[in-house]
């Protein structure tokens, strides 16, 4: 790697904080969160691309009646190297909403900077992969070099709801983008020492459960069929599938299949009336190599218990079920030239792990294309005072660096 590049990473400090700064003012919440999705966050880096003289760069517009413009943009950018082998980095430009504000010790959409660390609503969730980045790329362009292979950076929408209106589209009206020995990397996940890198996902399945009983009185409850009661017992359990699916696999952490109940909709304003509807939502994370249709089966007996129990009627649905793919090779391209690189950047020893959260990768991963994921971040998404290190935007870009400039064969 250039020691003219690296020097100009260094040299970053102030473009981190400036990136940040203007990708947190602008929210991208997807519309299913309240919000009008990634367009203005997507205008500014365009404009962004325009100005730093990237020039091939396309937009596609996933159409989505549900926000005011009518599209979700995902931004795909290239910097040629002396290979049409692509080095291809991916990041998503949507966020989750805040919380509780109460719990925010600033602003969550208004950055702020205490030494090393920054602090907001998507600094690190996912906006420390899209600077590490653009970093590398006007890095390339400011030095005129050209990489071993060519960059290409995807910014795309609609992660933190399934990638529908994101990565699935592109993959669904650009098949052909991802060569078969290009090279993928999505900086979404990671630790803070920066060893780990991610090669396997569990599934992901999310359900919402709705316990429909009757509605009555407080004082003359047997006149109705309590939806709280039986949601209760219900969510008690949940713990079932534990032991129903209960394998154990060191390569991820926590080595099992969880099963949570986690979102609780409200029922009834009122002290002294009866709910006759109860909704609650299970989000499972479930080892490879457990079909999901089992744990429907097992989820829908448990259900059965409880009409049984309680005189109620149960719905589902389904908010999300993504079924784990097949991990990436530990031995691939992708994960070696990645290791290197983090050795040689950050003097670590990386480690191939498996997770149970969900990124893009799944989606890559189901194509049959190898995909590793890695940052070296404080690991704390989706939290209040959500923060990022300054040093690790930085750091990161000389990983990406790096990997495009590794000769070794």
């Amino acid at each position: 790697m250039s020691e003219q590049l690296l020097e100009f990473l260094d040299d970053q400090h102030d473009l981190v904080i400036e990136l940040q700064k203007e990708m947190t003012a602008r929210p991208a919440l997807c519309p299913s969160s309240g919000g009008q999705g990634e367009k203005d966050k997507a205008d500014y880096l365009l404009d962004w691309l325009k100005v730093n003289n990237i020039t091939d760069v396309e937009e596609m517009r996933a159409p989505d009646s549900r926000v005011d413009c009518g599209y979700r943009p995902t931004i795909i950018a290239r910097i040629p190297g002396k290979s049409e082998k692509t080095l291809w980095i991916i990041g998503h430009t949507d966020v989750v909403p805040t919380g509780d504000h109460d719990l925010w010790e600033s602003d969550p959409w208004t950055l702020r900077v205490d030494g090393d660390y920054i602090y907001g609503r998507g600094v690190e969730d996912n906006q420390q992969a899209i600077v590490s980045g653009l970093l590398v790329a006007k890095g390339l362009v400011d030095t005129n070099m050209t990489p071993e292979y060519t960059l290409g950076l995807i910014l795309t929408a609609d992660e933190e709801t399934g990638s529908k209106f994101g990565l699935e589209y592109v993959l669904k009206e650009r098949p052909e983008i991802f060569k078969k020995d290009d090279l993928i990397m999505v900086p979404d996940i990671g630790d803070a020492d920066g060893t780990m890198i991610e090669v396997a996902e569990k599934s992901i399945f999310w359900q919402k459960i709705s316990v429909i009983g009757k509605q009555c009185h407080g004082s003359t409850p047997a006149e109705g069929v309590n939806s709280l009661e039986a949601a209760s017992a219900f969510i008690l359990k949940i713990k079932k599938l534990h032991e129903i699916f209960d394998r154990v696999d060191d390569l991820f952490d926590p080595p099992i299949s969880t099963f949570t109940p986690t979102k609780k909709e409200a029922n009834v304003p009122n002290i002294n009336t009866v709910p006759g509807l109860d909704v609650f939502y299970v989000d499972c994370r479930i080892l490879p190599g457990y079909d999901l249709d089992d744990v429907r089966k097992e989820m829908k007996k448990i259900g059965d218990e409880v009409i049984a129990e309680y005189g109620v009627q149960i719905t589902y649905e389904e908010d999300q079920a993504n079924q784990s793919t097949a991990q990436t090779p530990i031995d691939c391209e992708v994960v070696t030239l990645l290791d290197r690189a983090i050795k040689k950047v950050y003097n670590v020893t990386p480690q191939p792990k498996g997770v149970g959260g969900g990124t893009v990768a799944a989606h890559l991963r189901e194509e049959g294309l190898p995909v590793a994921c890695w940052s070296k971040l404080v690991p704390n998404p989706h939290v209040p005072n959500e923060k990022s290190r300054i040093s690790c935007n930085i750091g990161d870009a000389k990983v990406i660096a790096a990997m495009l400039f590794d000769t070794t064969k």
